[in-house]
């Protein structure tokens, strides 16, 4: 029986994806997976399946979003079961949303399996809770580029005043922007700030900052995209509870020893 699941693949780190989306991959016919997949995830393929990448660059889409919405539809027309394999979570800035709406004009049957977003995981393992009795009651999550004509003023006042922890995604190359329009609207330039690269990826590396600072900071560290940018008082928390990279560092160390 024909079926698309919209699955979240969860952060990055392969452990972090639900038994319910590994489950989806394994009866996959068809897989269609994005650039910032774990790639250990595709292992649970059953043989022969097909598997197609979507991923896409910052300014360079190597599929664009109709294609894969109609391979979607096409696949599933001829009796596939489809995953739709999306880092974080499907609704969470994954245009899984989009892609539902297509399934639906076309009447195919499907189903949304939610996955860790990484507006969460990345901080939590960068040691940065987004929530806190002491330092923030309110979390929003954000997008880090809109589309041209919309409220800034009216948005940014009301992220500036009104939200304690603030987890931007992909807006690594608007942080100037960003960091600038805080305060304009009323965010002290002393609020700590944290970007995180590769959140729960091996590769992960954590940088720590103000609004004032952390776009000098980012710069000289060289942090690129994809990178998480957490704005708020928890960001102090992580001098305390820092614990993925550690667990990293010690690791490398007793590769090295062993080496020796």
């Amino acid at each position: 029986m024909s079926k698309v699941y919209l699955v979240g693949a969860g952060p990055g780190d392969a452990e972090l994806i639900t038994i319910k989306g590994a489950r989806c991959i394994k009866e996959a016919d068809v897989i269609l997976y994005d650039r910032l997949v774990n790639k250990d995830l595709l292992d649970y393929a059953k043989p022969g399946a097909d598997l197609i990448y979507c991923g896409k660059l910052p300014n360079l889409h190597t599929m664009q979003q109709d294609t894969i919405n109609h391979f979607l539809v096409k696949y599933a027309k001829k009796g596939k079961v489809v995953t739709r394999l999306k880092g974080g979570d499907p609704f969470v800035f994954g245009r899984g949303g989009e892609e539902a709406e297509a399934l639906v004009k076309n009447h195919v049957e499907f189903e949304v399996v939610p996955g860790i977003t990484s507006g969460i995981a990345a901080p939590a393992y960068a040691g940065i809770p987004v929530t806190h009795r002491d330092y923030g009651g309110s979390f929003a999550i954000v997008t880090g580029h809109r589309k041209e004509g919309e409220d800034e003023k009216q948005r940014w006042e009301s992220l500036a005043k009104g939200i304690d922890t603030l987890a931007i995604y992909m807006g690594v190359k608007n942080l100037p922007y960003i960091c600038e329009s805080l305060v304009k609207y009323g965010k002290s330039k002393e609020t700590p700030a944290a970007l995180i690269q590769w959140g729960t990826f091996g590769e992960q590396r954590t940088v720590t900052g103000t609004l004032e600072t952390i776009e000098t900071v980012a710069r000289n560290e060289g942090i690129q995209n994809p990178s998480m940018i957490i704005i708020g008082e928890v960001v102090k928390l992580r001098e305390k509870i820092s614990w993925f990279e550690k667990t990293l560092i010690e690791k490398d160390s007793s590769i090295i020893s062993e080496a020796l």
